[in-house]
């Protein structure tokens, strides 16, 4: 039989289309628009001027770092949350909820202090330009109001997805951005009757989005007797002994989000130190970087759901094989839409209004996006989709958190400091971190030890 036919057996199943399709596709539509809606954002910030991008940019570094601290918190709940749907155990999915809930929401109240608090010092670790400073701070002490409500929005949503209800968390989220996105051009260039707050109004744009999103949803969650429609008691009906059992596993992957964050941080440090034209740049890439992505992030959300359901139903094999298939299409995808990105940089890029220094790096580093884009695909697939999913959350830490100040962190301070590389030359050294992660993953996939039925060894307890 030859490799061709084998890879067509390989995916001829229906089942596993299907149900892929089920759960990704929605997240597909809700990070489209996100990411269109948060490039289109960009556009009108961009209007301003390349010091209001990069303000913008920076002080959206606070919120990455949040974002991702309760990505570790949800996503490492999602384990547990995945496996519990697939017994159908609802009671300890509740209780991981309300879990995830507490310590996601503690950890919004912390990072909404600091940006109350000490906004300016934080941004002069990034970036020594006065202008962008002033400009971010005033953004970040009005847009930190998010944070409180896109925890337990966040948390919610994550934990309906591993029951399967992904329509009703991405219908409420799109119309949320499609409010912001209206705010924020109205109060940005004063509008429709609103004054013109420059970029402080994309700022209050935000809040006004993420307060009416958290109260629709709960609603809808509630009213419709969701299986995450849970009372306080059942949220926090749960022992020493349980807690230990959970956090556990999960105490690695918010550890892994934490290095990888301060990780990309510090990239982004690197880049604001090269110039605010330099990190302008990046930004503006950034943007289109998450159009790329929208795909491949319901490809590896679908995954995990799928893979965990299927280990906590003591389906290992066909779990071992629906993350083999799940990667063979991020290969096959990244190189598709790495293509499309060479097709559409000329004419997106023309939509910034910045100089051309800062159009010509974000073109070269979009070539250096194109050519990594299916290695990052599954190496995303492989921590988020697969690692997680089968609680291998210690090698994921090292993996994902690890590798990334090991290899990506210092060739990239090499190519800046060092070597005073260009802007784009700089990203190169460190996708050097994806390499790594590309061998090392996939030699973990095929061990199969990545495979845990972490929610038979919580029943009972």
């Amino acid at each position: 039989m030859t490799i061709l036919h084998k890879m067509l057996d390989f995916y001829r199943d229906p089942e596993y289309f299907s149900e892929v399709q089920k759960i990704a596709i929605p997240i597909i539509i809700q990070q489209l628009m996100f990411s269109g809606l948060n490039m289109l954002g960009v556009v009108l910030v961009g209007q301003k001027g390349e010091a209001s991008v990069a303000a913008v940019g920076l002080a959206g570094q606070i919120a990455f770092l949040l974002n991702l601290v309760h990505f570790g918190i949800i996503s490492g709940a999602a384990m547990f949350t995945a496996q519990f749907w697939g017994r159908r155990d609802v009671p300890n999915l509740r209780r991981v909820l309300g879990l995830c809930l507490m310590m996601a929401v503690s950890a919004s109240f912390i990072f909404f202090a600091l940006s109350q608090l000490w906004p300016s010092q934080i941004l002069r670790i990034y970036s020594k330009d006065a202008t962008v400073i002033a400009l971010g701070t005033d953004y970040i002490r009005t847009f930190s109001w998010t944070f409180i409500f896109f925890a337990i929005t966040f948390s919610y949503a994550f934990v309906m997805r591993s029951t399967g209800d992904v329509k009703t968390p991405t219908t409420i989220s799109v119309l949320a951005l499609a409010i912001s996105t209206f705010l924020s051009y109205s109060l940005i260039f004063g509008s429709f009757g609103l004054p013109e707050l420059g970029i402080q109004g994309a700022a209050v744009a935000a809040v006004i989005a993420r307060l009416l999103e958290c109260v629709a949803l709960l609603t809808v969650i509630y009213l419709g007797k969701s299986p995450v429609a849970a009372s306080f008691r059942e949220l926090t009906d749960f022992d020493r002994k349980f807690l230990g059992r959970v956090i556990r596993p999960m105490l690695p992957v918010i550890l892994n989000e934490l290095f990888w964050a301060l990780g990309i941080t510090t990239y982004n440090i690197i880049y604001g130190r090269m110039g605010t034209a330099s990190y302008a740049a990046m930004n503006i890439v950034s943007t289109i970087e998450q159009m790329a992505f929208v795909i491949f992030i319901g490809i590896s959300n679908a995954t995990s759901v799928l893979v965990g359901n299927r280990i906590g139903a003591g389906r290992e094999e066909e779990a071992h094989i629906y993350a083999g298939r799940s990667l063979g299409l991020g290969i096959v995808g990244g190189l598709l839409i790495g293509l499309l990105l060479q097709l559409v940089k000329a004419p997106v890029l023309s939509l910034y209004n910045v100089s051309p220094d800062v159009i010509e790096n974000a073109s070269r580093v979009i070539d250096v996006v194109t050519f990594f884009l299916w290695v990052r695909v599954n190496n995303m697939t492989i921590v988020v989709g697969i690692l997680r999913a089968g609680g291998d959350t210690r090698f994921s830490l090292f993996l994902d958190g690890i590798i990334i100040w090991l290899v990506g962190v210092p060739m990239a301070y090499l190519g800046a400091n060092v070597f005073h590389f260009p802007v784009y030359l700089v990203y190169l050294c460190a996708m050097s971190e994806e390499v790594a992660k590309w061998f090392l993953g996939m030699a973990r996939y095929r061990s199969r030890k990545w495979i845990n039925n972490l929610a038979a060894q919580v029943e009972g307890i």
